[in-house]
């Protein structure tokens, strides 16, 4: 598992830039003496995943433009602290926000790196014919999931599907082509790699047939393609590789890493070396005593009252002040600097070694609960009702855990009290891990939600993020900007 943490000599993936390739200072690599074996080859794929972790990939603008534009939660942290996360809670942002420029930089390096990983490989000699389609696969998976989330947030985009374009003043291609390239990729991905049960425990945490399936399943989900998410979301399931953890609580605790209910998740580790950790946790944490992180993502009172009655899932979602810690280590003091705070239970870590920014929690990306949901939902809209009950009623099961009298299992008939449900589902389900900003574009209700809880939500406008302003200067006109952010 923790193979895919090392970021290994390949640091020059971080630039597209020639010049820099060009050089060859002492022990340094180049295109010329690289991709030459099969480590090589491994290795420029494990520096994909090394940019998962990074900070502008899913760290603190990641954070800002899925949970906190969301009704899920405010800002955070003290009044002044990222005035221009506070821009984005309000819909107040502009081009020059830090937070667009911030994910654009962060996942076209991604990108990048699988570029030149899907395009170098293929060349390598004498490599084992399965691990080169295995590693291809991986890196494709990657792109995958870099364009999804960057189309969902910008719309249309520069489509690069190579490592050096002869010119990069790239217009944007209509995201119609994107998502038919991310189509396009998850399929090969699928086809390539092996079940979850087909690696060994020293590759645990890499992308998997069943990952490349269920991330394809909410690609379709997102288009409104309702057969084929109901297909693949249903295959996933069907595989037996995957199940529901026994808690809720503990899924969000080391002991559920990788458990049976992982999908995909980025991975973490705390070296006393560093080069493992996030800094997720850290932007997340308590801010003061006890553990000293930065109160950013606090859960909002409208996530506070979505949960029915009893529904365990709150407690475990949302610390609060005068809480003991999961682990029994200590109570959140009270911040004066900060009114009402609450902090994201799911991303809190216990101390670890090399201080915060060296957090070892892995991000959860893709898991089983959400594919049953994303079944739910699908089956519901191809007219299958009773199926899409079995569905979110195991969801309900997990999560009522010992509590037989909360969350009863739900026997609605019609399809649009269905629908509701279902969507009132995911939200608790799958609060603060990053997913609500997405479903409320694509259910097409982001302005009537927002607008209800006091935000300046303008209608075609804010569905989209702005395209950062440095990089329409840079592409010299070539990129045009998003309605109503000129």
């Amino acid at each position: 598992m923790k193979n895919l943490l090392y970021l290994f000599p390949l640091l020059f993936l971080a630039t597209a830039c020639n010049s820099v390739l060009d050089r060859a200072p002492q022990e340094s690599y180049t295109l010329d003496n690289y991709f030459l074996d099969a480590e090589q080859a491994t290795q420029s794929v494990n520096a994909i995943y090394s940019q998962l972790r990074d900070w502008e990939t899913h760290v603190f603008s990641f954070i800002g433009m899925t949970d906190i534009v969301s009704d899920d939660s405010n800002k955070g942290s003290t009044p002044n602290d990222a005035f221009f996360l506070q821009e984005v809670d309000d819909f107040a942002h502009t081009p020059t926000n830090v937070a667009p420029a911030s994910v654009w930089n962060g996942y076209y390096v991604g990108i990048f790196r699988a570029n030149l990983a899907i395009d170098r490989i293929p060349t390598v000699p004498e490599m084992d014919e399965n691990l080169r389609m295995r590693l291809i696969g991986e890196a494709k998976f990657l792109r995958a999931h870099f364009y999804f989330n960057l189309v969902r947030w910008f719309g249309d985009l520069p489509l690069i599907t190579e490592p050096f374009p002869s010119d990069f003043s790239i217009e944007r291609s209509p995201k119609s082509l994107v998502y038919e390239q991310i189509i396009a990729d998850l399929n090969d991905a699928s086809d390539a790699l092996p079940t979850r049960n087909g690696y060994t425990s020293a590759d645990v945490g890499r992308a998997t047939q069943g990952a490349a399936k269920a991330m394809l399943a909410k690609v379709y989900l997102t288009l409104e393609n309702w057969p084929e998410a109901e297909r693949l979301a249903l295959e996933v399931i069907n595989s037996g590789q995957y199940n529901l953890y026994n808690s809720y609580a503990k899924l969000f605790r080391r002991e559920g890493e990788n458990s049976v209910e992982s999908i995909f998740e980025v991975q973490a580790a705390a070296y006393e070396t560093g080069g493992g950790g996030t800094q997720y946790n850290e932007v997340q944490g308590v801010r003061g005593e006890p553990n000293l992180g930065w109160g950013f993502n606090s859960p909002s009172n409208d996530l506070l009252n979505a949960y029915e009655p009893g529904d365990p899932r709150r407690d475990a979602t949302i610390l609060f002040v005068g809480e003991v810690l999961p682990d029994g280590s200590g109570i959140v003091q009270d911040n004066v600097n900060i009114i009402g705070e609450r902090y994201n239970q799911k991303a809190w870590v216990p101390e670890h070694t090399g201080g915060n920014g060296n957090g070892p929690g892995n991000i959860r990306i893709l898991r089983y609960a959400d594919v049953l949901l994303i079944a739910a939902e699908a089956l519901n809209e191809n007219g299958k009702t009773p199926m899409a009950l079995t569905y979110i009623n195991l969801v309900r099961e997990r999560a009522r855990g010992t509590s037989p009298s909360v969350l009863p299992n739900l026997t609605l008939t019609d399809p649009a009290e269905l629908r509701a449900a279902i969507w009132r589902e995911r939200r608790v389900e799958l609060a603060l891990e990053q997913h609500r900003w997405f479903d409320l574009v694509r259910q097409k209700r982001a302005a009537t939600v927002m607008q209800n809880v006091g935000k300046n939500f303008i209608v075609n406008q804010h569905e989209l993020f702005p395209i950062p302003q440095g990089e329409i200067d840079l592409s010299q006109g070539a990129l045009v900007q998003n309605p109503g952010y000129n």
